[in-house]
């Protein structure tokens, strides 16, 4: 009877202890932040004491003194505790550390420099107020950054679980200020080219200001952007992760910033050409902010596109699938814009969208995206089938869940009609817009749903041919963090017995299933070793007939 409840209570200690260590760095995450802020407030109190005639805020002083000597001291006990526990090698190993440590990484780093470059920024910008409190939050929380990027790279206690994933935040987040913060820059720049009045400047303040604000921002992005990126190593990374973040904020990110640019560009320049209904200046008014997001996000989306392009698979086929669906997205906009304008042309209106202004917004989308998609996605080129098939579900189920919304858009706004709504407008008027985009979607829609069904078929045709491993009874498989994904991928494409062995530099292979099951399909042997990694290195050996087999 003792050792029936030894048995049963013995699976429960790993849950323990991964319960115990998502408390104890939730604590530790409260705590450090609750310190950062009462010590943020401590610092502005100080830098703006002399700015104020009388100082009589004792309840925000309170506050951050309690903020920062009580939940500074405990964190720092919860601090000392965590770090004693670290010496264990399994703590280490932990997924709660590593995600700790890259949220509160990606927090500090944020906040950090949220804070310290918008003081820098405002005091470039002319706005002197609030600076100060600006920049003591900003020091706070960079030192936080920066003990925790100690962590992070600490020889003995460093997180082993999601170790690069702050380098890829922080490369995320520095390329997003600096893309949006350059934009706006350069925009200000083109408007007094232009001769425009845009938003960004401030009124009674020099518009240089607001460009030098904004430089300020730009040039602290591009700083965490080329701090991770280049210093951190995020360029040689080829984790998953980073692939991810690579195809979809520097290649899918880029491409929407510059053919949404490139759109509005188009746009004012068709205007100025066949609608001159408005004055000079109003139709130019769109203009410098659309070039000169034209212009940053072409320069980003080739940079990263040609990154991409040297990542091995499935890298360079996911940055190519992205492009193909944003381009494909901005062309059907514009087919369910045009449409939406021939409709307007039959109904009476009042008021609202000129229809030649509608129309050459569609058309304007369509000339962008449709060239783009034909050139990325190849319609009249054979492909492999398997290469696009979750794409072409993706945008099947995407175009389908989209067309069901518009349908029920239309009955709300035919059922409004028919009950006799005082809105004044047609019918016609009033479902156009959706019925414009129903037959956008209903297109693209047919159009993928054919495809997935050809690809299907040919799938299967080439999944009958060149099944994998009919005749491998057992598997000894060599790989890093990956393992068991690949371990899983084996014993249900083959039915083996897989047994892994995990290599000693836990380096993740970048192997897709496909390319793994096509080399695996000419394997005879029953019994293989099968080493993947580092990168897309695959090597098997057979081990009954002793071939060594390298790919």
């Amino acid at each position: 009877m003792s050792t029936g409840n030894t048995t049963a209570i013995r699976p429960a200690a790993p849950a323990l202890g991964t319960l115990r260590r998502v408390i104890l760095y939730l604590l530790l995450f409260a705590l450090v932040s609750l310190a950062a802020s009462g010590v943020s407030g401590l610092l502005g109190m100080l830098f703006t004491a002399g700015d104020a005639i009388a100082f009589n805020d004792s309840s925000s002083l309170a506050l951050a003194m309690a903020l920062a000597l009580v939940g500074g001291p405990l964190g720092a006990v919860v601090f000392w505790a965590s770090w004693r526990l670290l010496a264990d090698p399994a703590e280490r190993r932990a997924t709660a550390w590593g995600i700790y440590v890259s949220a509160m990484y990606a927090t500090s780093l944020l906040t950090a420099t949220g804070f310290g470059v918008g003081a820098l920024a405002a005091l470039a910008g002319g706005d002197t107020g609030s600076w100060k409190s600006s920049l003591a939050s900003g020091l706070s929380w960079a030192a936080v950054w920066v003990w925790h990027r100690w962590m992070l790279h600490h020889r003995t206690r460093g997180p082993l679980a999601l170790a690069k994933v702050p380098h890829v935040l922080g490369t995320v987040m520095g390329l997003v200020i600096g893309l949006g913060a350059g934009t706006g820059a350069l925009a200000v720049l083109f408007e007094q080219a232009l001769g425009t009045h845009g938003e960004l400047a401030v009124i009674g303040a020099p518009w240089w200001r607001a460009a030098l604000a904004l430089l300020v921002w730009a040039a602290g992005g591009i700083l965490v952007w080329w701090w991770h990126w280049i210093r951190e190593g995020t360029r040689e990374l080829h984790t998953k992760l980073a692939g991810v973040g690579l195809v979809a904020v520097g290649v899918g990110g880029s491409a929407i910033l510059a053919l949404g640019g490139a759109g509005v560009l188009l746009f004012v320049l068709l205007r100025m050409g066949l609608d001159r209904s408005d004055p000079l200046p109003v139709l130019l008014e769109p203009a410098p902010e659309a070039l000169a997001a034209a212009l940053l996000g072409t320069l980003s989306w080739l940079y990263h596109a040609r990154t991409a392009g040297n990542r091995p698979e499935p890298v360079p086929a996911a940055a190519g699938l992205a492009v193909s669906g944003i381009a494909l997205a901005a062309a059907a906009s514009g087919i369910g814009v045009v449409v939406n304008a021939a409709l307007s042309t039959a109904t009476t209106r009042l008021g609202g969208t000129d229809p030649t202004e509608l129309l050459l917004a569609g058309l304007s989308s369509l000339a962008i995206g449709g060239p783009l998609w034909w050139f990325t996605w190849h319609p009249t080129r054979p492909a492999d089938p398997r290469g696009r098939r979750i794409y072409l579900v993706l945008v099947f189920g995407i175009s389908a869940v989209v067309a069901l919304v518009t349908l029920l858009v239309i009955g709300f706004r035919l059922f409004e009609f028919m009950l006799g709504d005082s809105g004044g407008a047609g019918l016609l008027e009033r479902v156009r817009a959706p019925l414009g985009l129903l037959v956008a979607t209903g297109l693209v829609a047919g159009y993928h749903f054919v495809l997935w069904r050809h690809a299907r078929s040919a799938g299967a045709g080439d999944e009958a041919a060149t099944e994998p491993g009919r005749g491998i009874r057992e598997v000894m498989l060599v790989a890093g963090e990956d393992a068991q994904e690949l371990a899983a991928a084996i014993r249900s494409h083959t039915g083996a017995n897989v047994t892994v062995l995990r290599r000693h530099d836990a380096a993740e292979s970048t192997l897709s299933p496909d390319r793994l099951f096509r080399v695996l399909g000419p394997v005879a042997a029953e019994r293989i070793l099968l080493v993947a990694g580092p990168a897309d290195r695959l090597e098997i050996i057979e081990l009954a007939a002793d071939i060594r087999r390298r790919d």
